[in-house]
Order: structure tokens, then C-alpha cells, then sequence
């Protein structure tokens, strides 16, 4: 039996995050996992992730200006922040989505 709470909707997520990737490459699915870790770990309950690879949207990354992948947006709260990569500096992550850390948190 699945225990967890559903996950909020955009309207009710206090943070909104868009993760662009480049298909199953290692480095996109790295990101991928760092990011659900991290948002799991930090932010349950409080986000919404949306995963967007631009290869199947390359409109979507053409509207975001994606130069390079992956790419994480912080969409909210405001302001709006960016962090390329795949994500694995878990205190940069965190600093770039503006989550307080504790000491061991990482």
C-alpha cells in the first residue's frame, strides 16, 4: 500500500521546478534521480517536478533559451534561478532552490 500524500498541484506547489534533460543519457538520468532524491529529502510534500527532455519539446527549450542539458529552473518561489549539470552537488542544489540547510543535511 502506497503511504506517501499525493504530490500538490502546480497552482498549490510553493516550489515549481523544471528539469530539462537530453533523452536517457547517463548524465540526464543522473540528474534526474539527484533531483527526486534531493526534492524527497528537502521539499516533500511542497513541490512540483516537471521533467521535460527537449528532444521530444525542443519547442519548450527553445521558449526557455536551454543552452545545455541538463538544466534545472526554478520556477517558484521568484526569482526564477537556473542550474546546469546533473546535479550531483547536492549544497549547490540546495543554495540554487534557496532550501535552508542543516549541518548533515547533504
Amino acid at each position: 500500500m502506497n503511504h506517501s500524500a499525493p504530490a500538490p498541484s502546480a497552482a498549490e506547489a510553493e516550489y515549481l521546478l523544471h528539469l530539462y534533460i537530453t533523452g536517457a543519457t547517463p548524465n540526464s538520468m543522473r540528474a534526474v534521480r539527484n533531483i527526486k532524491e534531493i526534492c524527497e529529502a528537502h521539499l516533500a510534500g511542497r513541490y512540483e517536478l516537471l521533467i521535460i527532455d527537449i528532444y521530444q519539446q525542443p519547442d519548450l527549450a527553445q521558449q526557455e533559451q536551454i543552452i545545455a542539458a541538463p538544466t534545472l529552473i526554478r520556477v517558484r518561489p521568484l526569482p526564477r534561478r537556473q542550474l546546469v549539470g546533473d546535479l550531483s552537488n547536492r549544497a549547490a542544489v540546495l543554495i540554487s532552490l534557496g532550501v535552508p540547510q542543516s549541518g548533515a543535511a547533504n
